[in-house]
């Protein structure tokens, strides 16, 4: 009997032992998690609920009126492309492509970035000469590689014919005295564009739903702070907050598949130090947006992944490394929002 009372007892002990060293660990794995979410703050942002613009103020007549323009093929000057074409919003915004086809069939000399959370954009277009979506979503309509319109006076008038346009746009824009403009075109596909935010995961973890993340997504987000990404991939997009040069550390085609030398920048200013400078691209949903970068030329994101290290960071990431960075931009992947993404009917 004293026997058995004697290994109770020491089972009691080992168990309360146990039991304290789970607690401790689990109390340490919480106070690492709190550090690294905090660590995540100082570069990361959770996505607001609307990508605002004061100078064009959302209404749910702009909001209508966009969603029809955005997908309306007649904008075109066959009849056959619209914006969704190349920013197809049940594909995450792009067309899977590495540049996009217009009018005729003629390829761009850029891959078709996606419009999900590009409202966010510090600047759009890859070179940025556009400072927001409502400016960019005008230039692809009167582009003759594109939706090839001869002039924004030919768009105006071909709506004009449209007794249903007619009506949108003056419920959009009431009191104007002509309001079926090409600036009020933009503006209404802007406000709708201003609506296309993907929330994910990673925002519930941003807004301290520490579970929410697997711990692979966490060390892989560690990985991503401490290999130096989160020099250009920052804010709510990770990414679209800057310029930045790619090839810092070698010409950008020597590691990539690309076939034709695209200068960037410093194709619209003529700049000597903005050539090869592109916008910083936005992470978000970026496993569903393949193939990447300006030119399309790489479709598997891992092998992005090195690239970009090779390129910006002058560094090779292990297996091991690329794997965990991966499965954190995997978490990126948001909900594009139901009632905005299906085809609408005029």
């Amino acid at each position: 009997m004293k026997k058995y009372m004697a290994f109770m007892f020491i089972m009691c002990l080992m168990l309360s032992a146990c039991t304290k060293s789970k607690k401790e660990d689990a109390a340490k794995k919480k106070q690492a998690d709190e550090a690294l979410l905090q660590n995540a703050l100082t570069y990361f942002k959770a996505l607001p609920e609307v990508a605002e613009n004061p100078a064009n103020p959302i209404t749910d007549a702009k909001v209508k009126l966009g969603q029809l323009l955005y997908h309306e093929k007649a904008l075109s000057l066959d009849n056959t492309i619209s914006c969704n074409s190349c920013h197809d919003l049940a594909k995450f915004g792009v067309d899977n492509l590495p540049t996009s086809p217009g009018v005729g069939g003629t390829l761009g000399t850029r891959n078709s970035p996606t419009v999900f959370n590009a409202a966010l954009d510090f600047v759009q277009f890859w070179d940025g000469r556009e400072p927001d979506v409502e400016a960019q979503a005008g230039g692809p309509i009167v582009n003759p590689v594109e939706m090839a319109m001869p002039d924004q006076k030919a768009v105006v008038e071909r709506l004009k014919k449209n007794e249903k346009y007619v009506a949108l746009f003056t419920e959009a824009f009431p009191g104007e005295k002509d309001p079926v403009t090409y600036e009020n075109l933009k503006k209404a596909i802007g406000a709708f564009e201003r609506l296309l935010l993907t929330p994910s995961r990673f925002d519930a973890y941003l807004n301290g739903d520490l579970a929410t993340l697997t711990d692979k997504e966490k060390k892989g987000m560690q990985s991503f702070i401490e290999s130096g990404c989160i020099t250009c991939h920052v804010g709510a997009n990770l990414g679209g907050t800057m310029f930045h040069k790619f090839g810092l550390f070698k010409g950008y085609w020597e590691e990539t598949n690309t076939k034709i030398i695209d200068q960037g920048k410093f194709d619209v200013t003529k700049n000597e130090t903005d050539r090869f400078f592109f916008k910083v691209s936005g992470l978000r949903n970026i496993e569903k947006t393949a193939p990447y970068f300006h030119d399309g030329s790489v479709n598997d994101l891992g092998e992005a992944i090195k690239v970009m290290s090779v390129l910006q960071l002058n560094k090779e990431l292990d297996e091991q490394k690329t794997a965990d960075i991966l499965a954190f931009l995997k978490a990126l992947n948001g909900t594009p929002p139901a009632k905005l993404i299906k085809v609408p009917e005029l």
